[in-house]
């Protein structure tokens, strides 16, 4: 059997028993597309060994592929070679001595409170117009920033999901997992306004009953797609921070404030989503540098 025909069945068990995010099922399957074209299309898969590994991942090191993306690519072949170990596709597992690249912490990049308050109350002012894709932007970028929520969360979101009353959003996250989150007032006025002036509009310009529950809708009234809440988020907040930006800096900057404000970081853990405690604790890191930057500014003897 050859690489590539097993990467077939090993992505349909990332997806079907562990139940992995689709978006995580194509990056592994692309990686290990990716090596397969780098051993050779006819190479079967018990010839490759610890050598094939170590030169596909050089390549990608040549190509100035991102530590990131190497460690992801490391995750995939070890878990691909140890699961067809398990299935006696081949004898000996050939990732077990694959060590990945130690992946560095960069702090995320936030705005400011006032920052993003001037850019929300922007975005307020230019819906109060009454255009269907100013009310869905302004509420695109409340509920982003508002709930913390990460891209795919935003798109997936049905109108059943939402409860106005309490404010809150039942959201499917990563590995499928449900949780619901709360929304402020502001995002919730951004968020009427939006289903009741403008959704309508662009809910009409498609019929399809497979977007007919979406909450955000394109121009053309489908589904809304993440490319363009990046385009979105990228013309409203990148001046406000000085460069480019995706929907994750709002993300990074509601965990922030969070903390600041003084939110117990379990709480805040609960609201992102993150398994792991350790994930969240990023943000402790982000809350100490600006805390320590306040300091140098204000105290006397800094």
């Amino acid at each position: 059997m050859r690489i590539d025909e097993a990467a077939d069945a090993y992505a349909s068990h990332l997806a079907d028993v562990r139940r992995l995010s689709p978006a995580t099922v194509r990056a592994y399957r692309s990686d290990l597309a990716d090596l397969a074209t780098s051993t050779g299309p006819g190479l079967p898969l018990d010839e490759v060994d610890l050598e094939h590994l170590r030169e596909w991942l050089w390549q990608a090191t040549q190509r100035g592929d991102a530590r990131s993306t190497i460690a992801r690519r490391t995750a995939a072949a070890r878990g691909f070679f140890s699961w067809a170990a398990e299935h006696g596709l081949i004898d000996v597992d050939p990732g077990l001595r694959l060590v990945a690249p130690k992946r560095g912490h960069p702090l995320p990049r936030v705005a400011t409170a006032d920052a993003l308050a001037k850019v929300l109350d922007g975005l307020a002012a230019a819906a109060e117009g009454g255009e269907p894709i100013a009310l869905r932007d302004h509420a695109i970028m409340e509920m982003l920033y508002g709930a913390a929520l990460r891209v795919s969360e935003l798109c997936g979101l049905d109108l059943d999901d939402i409860d106005r009353d309490r404010r809150t959003a039942r959201v499917t996250g990563k590995g499928s997992k449900e949780r619901v989150v709360p929304f402020g007032s502001p995002a919730g006025r951004a968020l009427d306004a939006y289903l009741v002036r403008g959704r309508p509009s662009l809910a009409a310009r498609n019929t399809a009953a497979a977007t007919a529950r979406a909450v955000f809708l394109g121009s053309r009234g489908g589904r809304l797609g993440a490319r363009t809440v990046y385009d979105i988020v990228a013309r409203t907040l990148g001046a406000a921070v000085g460069g480019t930006v995706g929907p994750h800096s709002l993300r990074h900057s509601a965990a922030t404030h969070l903390l600041d404000g003084g939110a117990d970081l379990r709480i805040v853990q609960e609201i992102l989503g993150h398994a792991s405690l350790g994930t969240t604790q990023i943000y402790t890191h982000v809350s100490s540098e600006r805390l320590a930057a306040t300091y140098r500014l204000a105290h006397p003897r800094a």
